[in-house]
Formats: structure tokens, sequence, C-alpha cells
């Protein structure tokens, strides 16, 4: 039997088959995103038409000496004909152009870590043919703009800024804000100059030829499995190597059709919190990249309701429909083409540690899953980030009285972080990963390629973004604090500096974040380690009681730690350091004393000031445990613990 490397999103139960019925297989197969459209697709959701290239045939491209195995290409022109009969639009046809997007889709979500191109299809032809038929010029002409850049990028490998200065010059020029603003004269420049920049760059002409177009456009993919940021982002997620990528070419829809076009992403629960509510981002009259790459200050979807209305009740709608369907909170991408709703995806979202317990809970709370299934969905590096520093109170109020207050953005990931600034990810690497130092990476926006960076980094900064932007999700599956969209900073890269108002940090200062309040301070605040409060937490723990069968014993030094311990459900003091109980400031100097004695009798000095100290620990130690057993280890004091340098 031959290998089927291609299915429609209408044959899930044909690679069901394939995978004998095992879902996690079929994600294996089709990568989420794909399993996922296909069953959207069954589900009779708005889903644009498409298909999906196998990950199996990915992994045989990249064995091959990227060629193709044999078959693939057959099958992909049988199914771009289905798509054609299903839409009535003919692919690299200037009088009815099909256009499509090309995405991958790995078995386990990687937001941003591999490659993408939109309006694949167009060329001067098909441009004349769309203006003529949606009597748009505008929309057209940004459309292929976007094309042009997106394509000599991701396929052919040019440099993102030549294409983006070139932009930011047209703007400035016109005194605009975004691109979108700017009139069709300056994009018909815009299009002639990105395609001299190809050439110029690429030493090629941007392929004219549709099938070309996409047939190198999948390729790109595939070898976007291997890419830097993808492999990084593996070995910090823990995602094996030889999974592969599927890819997913999908009829384009167009969120950049005007004021009643838009495009967005929403969660199903807030991804910080965990509060069961719809959030996310959106741009009216925007594609999809624009959302996720905080080129743009983006609105929320509150502000979708109040816009419109109906189809933010429908996005709602399949919102709920789709976290009952699988069973946890969604990440959906949609468009919004003429009024009409379309999904683009759906995905288990990325969630902070906080988020992850109380979806957890709640989700039983709500009859969704079991207990059981709630404790397996959250990680003990999950639980640990309730032990994350936070600032001190006092601290924070203290510097904010200082005038030391930069800034405020989204919180969009929580906890507190302090470091010296770094602004480009590799010298974050460098100094975070290299050095040891605590950084904050502080950027425009994060880009996929900037993952290595954030992964050796203390917490993240950015002066743009939502919290659907690229650094609000890495951010939060790995615990990073981050504060986005910060949009009074001002980052000079050439001077090596950022600005907030009156102030100027340089590259190398220390800024502390709050990615809880959303709140940037200059200089280092002091933190603190957390009481443990969160009632979804306690919640979930005292379920985790019910079915445990090991004791769970704590560290404790002193006899607050011990009652803290046993308020938590601790059974016992599994070790009891000696010599921790005299780290305190007051009791200190009386060990050196001890250590840095001359004789015996100073010596015996020290120690009988030491001994009454001990003997009321241990005697408060006792009283708190209440008979539950205590190791304690005997005097062990390093010398570097308690001497100065």
């Amino acid at each position: 039997m031959s290998t089927q490397w291609v299915y429609g999103f209408n044959e899930l139960d044909d690679a069901t088959k394939v995978c004998d019925g095992d879902w996690d297989a079929v994600r294996g197969l089709l990568g989420g995103k794909g399993a996922n459209l296909a069953d959207m697709t069954r589900l009779g959701i708005a889903v644009p038409p498409g298909f999906t290239i196998t990950s199996e045939a990915c992994n045989a491209y990249l064995a091959g000496g990227e060629e193709f195995p044999p078959g693939v290409l057959d099958e992909v022109r049988s199914e771009l004909a289905s798509i054609e009969k299903l839409t009535g639009k003919t692919f690299g046809d200037a009088s009815n152009p099909l256009l499509l997007s090309c995405r991958s889709g790995a078995k386990f979500s990687m937001p941003g870590m591999m490659d993408t191109v939109l309006n694949i299809g167009m060329n001067d032809d098909v441009m004349k043919g769309m203006i003529q038929i949606f009597d748009d010029r505008h929309f057209v002409l940004d459309s292929y703009r976007r094309l042009i850049q997106m394509f000599a990028t991701v396929v052919m490998g040019v440099r993102e800024e030549p294409f983006e200065d070139v932009l930011a010059e047209a703007r400035a020029k016109r005194g605009v804000i975004s691109d979108s603003d700017l009139p069709d004269e300056d994009l018909e420049r815009v299009v002639a100059t990105f395609k001299g920049l190809v050439e110029r760059y690429a030493g090629r002409e941007f392929p004219a030829d549709p099938r070309e177009q996409l047939t190198m456009a999948v390729e790109a993919v595939f070898r976007s499995w291997n890419g830097k940021r993808a492999f990084a982002y593996r070995n910090a997620a823990g995602i094996a190597h030889d999974l592969g990528t599927a890819v997913n070419v999908q009829t384009m829809v167009f969120g950049n059709m005007g004021n009643d076009s838009a495009t967005g992403v929403a969660v199903s629960r807030s991804a910080t919190t965990g509060e069961p509510k719809l959030e996310g981002d959106f741009l009216i009259n925007a594609q999809g990249e624009d959302v996720v790459a905080g080129t743009r200050q983006t609105s929320t979807v509150d502000d979708l309701a109040r816009e419109m209305p109906e189809l933010f009740a429908e996005l709602k709608d399949y919102a709920t429909a789709l976290e009952r369907h699988y069973r946890d909170m969604q990440d959906i991408e949609f468009t919004i083409e003429h009024g009409k709703l379309w999904l683009l995806q759906t995905r288990d979202g990325k969630r902070t540690a906080q988020a992850a317990v109380r979806i957890a809970v709640d989700l039983v709370s709500d009859g969704v899953i079991t207990k059981d299934e709630a404790l397996r969905r959250v990680s003990p590096e999950q639980i640990e980030f309730f032990l994350h520093p936070q600032f001190d109170v006092a601290a924070k109020a203290e510097a904010a009285e200082a005038g030391s207050a930069l800034t405020t953005g989204l919180n969009v990931s929580p906890g507190a972080a302090v470091g010296i600034v770094a602004l480009d990810a590799d010298l974050a690497e460098e100094w975070g990963e290299n050095r040891g130092e605590p950084v904050i990476l502080v950027r425009p926006e994060t880009k996929p390629d900037d993952v290595h960076g954030m992964l050796a980094s203390a917490g993240v900064l950015t002066s743009s973004g939502g919290r659907t932007s690229h650094a609000a999700l890495v951010a939060r599956q790995f615990g990073k604090p981050a504060v986005v969209g910060a949009s009074e900073i001002n980052i000079d890269l050439v001077g090596r500096t950022f600005t907030a108002g009156q102030y100027t940090v340089t590259e190398g200062d220390w800024i502390s974040i709050d990615g809880t309040t959303g709140e940037v301070f200059a200089g280092q605040i002091a933190t603190k380690v957390p009481d443990i409060e969160d009632p979804w937490l306690m919640g979930l723990l005292s379920w985790a009681d019910e079915v445990r069968d090991l004791d769970v014993w704590a560290n404790a030094d002193y006899p607050d730690d011990a009652q803290r311990a046993v308020d938590l459900g601790a059974n016992g003091i599994g070790l009891c350091r000696t010599e921790h109980m005299f780290f305190d400031q007051a009791r200190l100097p009386i060990v050196q004393e001890m250590i840095m004695a001359t004789n015996s009798a100073q010596r015996r000095e020290a120690l009988d000031q030491l001994l009454p100290l001990q003997r009321s620990d241990f005697a408060s130690l006792f009283r708190t445990m209440k008979g539950k057993p205590v190791i304690i280890r005997l005097l062990d004091p390093p010398l570097h613990e308690f001497l100065p340098d």
C-alpha cells in the first residue's frame, strides 16, 4: 500500500483510519493545526478549505537531501484541484484567482518558531485582475507587497531590514503611523522597490509562477523545522527533534479588505489569570501576522464586542463550543472578511502557571474534566512558579515615591524580574547564559529569532504588542515575567539606549519589571518569596492529598518555616539544617566569632551564646510539629557561607 502524503481538511476519517483511531497519532501525522482544522471542518465550523502535507513528508524531504519524495507534488496538485472546485476559483487565473496561505503545524504547538507565507498565487497579472474584481486597489497592492516581503524573507533568505526600511521611509514621508494608511501610489512604489530588493539580495527575480511559489513555500516550511529558533524552542520545551512538521495549505481569507474586515487571536479564558472570559487582540483592516508580530498597536476583543457585537457573539459561541469539544482552554485565530467570521486555527492555549491551576480547577467545577485529569494537567514545575519571587510591596512603593517608575504596559506573564538591560537576543544570551548575569531583554517587539535570548533572560519588556503577541506567548509558556506594549518606551538600537519620558536607560543598566502589574522601574527593587494564598492552588493540592501515596516532608530551619509547612499540609520535617539557624543578622557575628576564635575559651564563650538561641528554636520547632517527625542535620557550617570574601 502506497503512502498517502496529503490529506484534505475534509478527509479526517481517512487519516484516522491510517492511525487506527489514535488521535495522538493523527496529531503526529497532520500536526496539531492540521488535525484541528480537519476536526473543525467535520464539526461544521467556518474554516477556509485546504489540505495538509504530512509530517512524514517533511521527514522524508529532509532525510532525502531536501528532495520531495515521489508522489507528494502529484497529491498537492490533486488537492489543489479539489479546493478550486470547492471555491469556484482557479490558482493563477487572473480573472478569478485563488490565493493560498502556507503554514507550519507540528504535533506540539511552537508559536512563531517556523515559517508562514500568505497571499501565495499573486503576480503582476493576478494583481491587475484582482483590482478589477474587488475594485479596491489599496487592498490588492497591500496584499501583493506583503507576499513579496514575506516570500523574500521566509523563502528566499533575504534579510527583513531592507523591506522594513522602505516601509519606514514611506510612512515618514507620508506622515502616517501604519502601513495600511499609505495611499495607493505609495504602495505601488513599495511593490516595485520590493521586487528590486529581491533581485538585489536573492540574485533572481521574484517568482511569478504561482505553482513555483507554492512549491518553494512548502520547502521553506519543511526546512524551518531545523532552523535555529525552532531547535532552541524544542530544547527548552522538551519536544523531540525527529517529529517533523506538517504543512497546511489553505484558501486565503482577507482581514485587510476595509473597515468591515479584521483579524485577531483570542483565548477562551485568560491566559494570564485563568479567569473564565474571552480575551485577545485584533486589528481592523489587517492580516494575521500583524497581530502576533506586535508591529501595530492592537485593540482588545472587548473593543470587538463594541464595534462588531454580532461577530463577537459568534466568536464567543465558537470559543465555548471548542473548549467543550477539546476539554481545555483554546487559542483561536480568526479573520473577518466583509463581515463574515472564519476560524483559521484552534489549539490548546499557552498559559501561565497561575492560569494553568485555575483553569484545571474551574474545568472540574464546570464538569468538563475530572479531578484526576486536573492533577495530571498541572506540572510540578508550574506549582513551583507560585514560589517565585515577587516584589516587596514596601520596596516597590519606596521606588515609586523616589520617582523610579519608568512606565507601564500589559501584564502578560506574572512575577518579578530584576536584571541588566540587553537590547538584542544575542547579547541577552551572552550575558545571561554564558556569564550568568540576570538580564531583562528589551525589544520593540520580539520575533521567533529572539527566542534564545528570551530563554536566557530573567524577564522580557517590549514597547509594542498585545496579550497574544509572540513575546507574551513565549514568556507565559516558559514562566518568564513579561511586560509588553509599553508604548512610552522609545528604543534606540544605534545608541544602545531606551527612553521613557524624561528617563534614559543605557544597555547594561539595571531595571525591574513586574509582570503581575505591568509596572517598570529603574534600578533594582527587592524581592521576596510570596505566601501561597491562591484558592485554586489550595483546592488542587487538596485533591492531590486525596490520592497521593507518599508523605510530603518539608525543609525547615526556623519555627516560622515549620508552621508554614504544617499549614500547607506537610507530614514532617525532612531536613532541619542547624547551621541555617545562625544566618540571622543578630546571630551571624557570634558564629563568625566562634569560627575565628584563637583559643578554646573564646570558642566556648561564643558557643555559650549560641546554645540558648538554638535550644529555643528547637523547642519552638517541636511544639509546632506536634509530634510529627523532624530530621535534624548536625552543625555543618561551610566557611564560605558565614565569612566575608
